[in-house]
This record gives structure tokens, sequence and C-alpha cells, in this order.
């Protein structure tokens, strides 16, 4: 099944946060053209190792960041540099729904391809530019990246365990959560003006910024701020507004235990095998536990010392109390339940075999989703979309490549 069987998406971006937009659309089914300068690529074709291996073990080409982020994708290396590539990437852009890109403020007018000269040629084109700090504002010329933007829009500070604890200290997310969860935005933001155009007929230009979307995830954190003008803390595995929703060491390791009512909680005394705390006035409710943590907290994690972590998530989970391990990667994806949910599949690849990919996380009724292609080889469609879009003939592709322009 295909969800968006009609809309050709040109992608000009590479890394992580319009890489990931564009797989999500391609995903959906939409056609989505990688363009890549000749020779090089994706800046992620090279952030390795670690690197698929073939199929008779041996190290590909194919580092794993790339794969990523890039399945289902068509890849044209063009120049578009020189006029005559831009020239070509105009014939694309006629026939697009949606050009993607992710350049510096401004760094694509001198190409003809900024948003204002491509509406004169394909008024229904949808445009999107992601970029770290949007297109205006006194950071808009400053490059973006995600651990930066982490740090700038107040993530680090409210990321990592309490000041004066050991490891204390801002953190960063252990993956470039900033980036990705851009790319959903931008992803949304172009179904949304799709829809749009259906009744308007009419493009849309739109403007994604990192820090933007870095503050606005700030959620619950974020409002907490605005509403009682406090900064948070930094409550490592902690939670600011509930207790106890934190971590603790058992006998044979440490679990995850997340406590959301007042229900649980007296569930969870029941079988710690001390009901009295949940009757104290002090515990009874979150408002009263979250003012009394420092009492509470050590006092939980002196009964949970004497559990098995195993034993223990069986109890809990017989009760309805929301727990569980800290997994490894090697656990996640061994983990029955993300076994049998089919988030790892394995995609045949020209150079290594196959390779894994983590499965599209939203599943619709009816038919499934087209199957996953893995990403391309780097201009592994360049003949093909010049010859099908634009009709040129084998010998007018020749020359162009004889001329280094694709």
């Amino acid at each position: 099944m295909s969800l968006l069987p009609d809309i050709k998406v040109i992608d000009l971006t590479r890394v992580l946060a319009g890489p990931w937009c564009t797989q999500i659309l391609a995903d959906y089914g939409a056609t989505v053209i990688k363009i890549e300068k000749p020779g090089v690529g994706d800046d992620t074709r090279h952030w390795g190792p670690p690197y698929a291996k073939d199929a008779d073990g041996n190290l590909s080409s194919e580092a794993a960041y790339y794969l990523s982020a890039n399945r289902g994708k068509q890849s044209v290396t063009l120049d578009f540099s020189k006029p005559e590539g831009a020239a070509l990437l105009l014939r694309l852009i006629e026939q697009a729904d949606v050009l993607i890109e992710n350049y510096k403020v401004g760094s694509l007018q001198k190409y003809g391809l900024d948003y204002e000269s491509l509406k004169a040629i394909n008024p229904r084109l949808i445009y999107c530019s992601i970029t770290g700090f949007g297109q205006t504002g006194p950071y808009a010329a400053r490059a973006g990246y995600d651990f930066a933007i982490q740090g700038i829009g107040g993530l680090m500070s409210i990321t990592g365990e309490r000041a004066g604890l050991p490891g204390g200290g801002p953190q960063k997310v252990g993956v470039a959560v900033v980036d990705v969860m851009t790319g959903m935005y931008a992803s949304t933001a172009i179904l949304a003006a799709l829809t749009n155009r259906a009744s308007s007929g009419l493009g849309r230009y739109i403007d994604v910024a990192l820090l933007d979307v870095q503050v606005a995830m700030l959620a619950n954190v974020g409002m907490n701020y605005l509403v009682s003008e406090t900064l948070p803390k930094r409550w490592g595995n902690a939670h600011p507004n509930i207790v106890p929703y934190q971590t603790f060491a058992t006998a044979d390791g440490e679990i995850v235990i997340a406590i959301g009512n007042d229900g649980q909680f007296a569930s969870f005394c029941e079988v710690l095998g001390v009901p009295e705390w949940s009757a104290d006035q002090r515990y009874s409710r979150n408002p009263a536990r979250v003012q009394h943590r420092e009492l509470l907290v050590p006092m939980l994690a002196e009964q949970l010392k004497t559990w098995n972590a195993k034993e223990l998530a069986e109890a809990l989970e017989a009760v309805g109390v929301p727990c569980g391990p800290i997994n490894n990667l090697a656990q996640v994806f061994a983990d029955p339940q993300v076994q049998a949910r089919g988030m790892r599949t394995d995609v045949p690849h020209p150079n290594a075999g196959s390779v894994p990919q983590v499965r599209h996380p939203v599943q619709f009724s009816g038919e499934a989703l087209a199957p996953m292609v893995a990403p391309p080889l780097l201009g592994q469609h360049t003949e093909q979309v010049l010859r099908e879009m634009l009709e040129l003939a084998p010998g007018q592709i020749g020359d162009l490549r004889a001329q280094g322009l694709i």
C-alpha cells in the first residue's frame, strides 16, 4: 500500500533532520529523489564505522548512519552549482510536488533554487527549508547542529544527573533527538500543506528551525517554567512532578518504576509489603509524595534492594504497576514484544547483500505499507530518473557524465 503514490519529492538535504523527514515521506509511498554531489554524496555516507557487511562478511562502503535515514529513496548525482546542472534540476522541480532543503539561509538563491524563483515555475510546489535557527532573527545566518541546539535551547540544562552527585552536570540526549523531531515536524507540516493544496491549488513555503523545535519539545517542563517562573532542575532519572518515577537498584540490576497515579502507588506498596506507606498522609497522594520525596525515595530504595529485578517486574506487572528493565540495544532487538511487532527487518541491498532496517513505527488498517527498499547507492538512479522524467537519450546522459555534471 502506498499512501502518497502520486507525490514526487526533490530532496536537497543531507545528514539527519532533512533525510529523516524525506524517509518518512518515502515510507508513506512518495517518490523521493535524493540529489547528491557527484563523487561525494550525503556527508553521512562517510560517517563510519560501523559499515554494513556483505554476504561474505566483508565490510561494504555503506555507513550505518547513512543507512538509518535514507531508505526508499532514489539517488541522483547532479552538480547544480554549474548552470547546466541547475537547469536540469529546475526541470525536475517543475514536475515535483515537494522540495526539501537544509542549506544555510539564502545560499540557494544564487542558483535560482529559492522559493520565490521556483514558485514562478511551479506554483503548486511545497517548499520546506530546514535550518538551525530559521529564516529570520539574529541567529538566522548561523549553522545549526543538534548538539549545539540542545545546549542553546535548554534541553541539556534539564538533562543529566543532579548537581553534586557523581556524574552530575548537563548532558545531551544519547541520540540526535532534535534532528529527529525536526524531521518529524517537517514531515507533518508537508502533509498538512499537501492537504491544503488539494483545495487551494497552491503550494506553500515552510520554515522549520531546529531551535524552534527544541524549545517546543520542552513540553511540560517548558510550561512548568512559564507558569512558575522557577528554573527547572536536573533530576537524572527522576521526575520533577511525579514520585516515585525513576530508576531503582535491585539485588541484581536497575529497574524503572513509573507510578502514574495514587492507585498504582497503593498497589506498589502492597507488593513491597508496606501497605501502611500508601495510607500515610505524607505519601498517599502524589503532591504529598513530591513534597516528601527526600523521605520516601530512600525508604523505597532500601526495600527494592532486596528484590530480584525479574521477580519484582513480574509482581508489579501483575497488579498494573508500570515498570521495566533498562535494556541495552541487544536486549531491545531480542525483546519478544519488539520482535512480535517486527521492528527489525532486513532488505536486499546491491552491495551488502542485505542491510538491517528499523520498521516505520506506524501501522495502518488494511494493506501494509509497501515493502521497504534499501537506501540507494550514490547515483544509483541517476540515469533512470533522467531518462524517465526528463526523457534524455543515452547519448545525452553520457555527455552529462563526461562533463562531470552527473
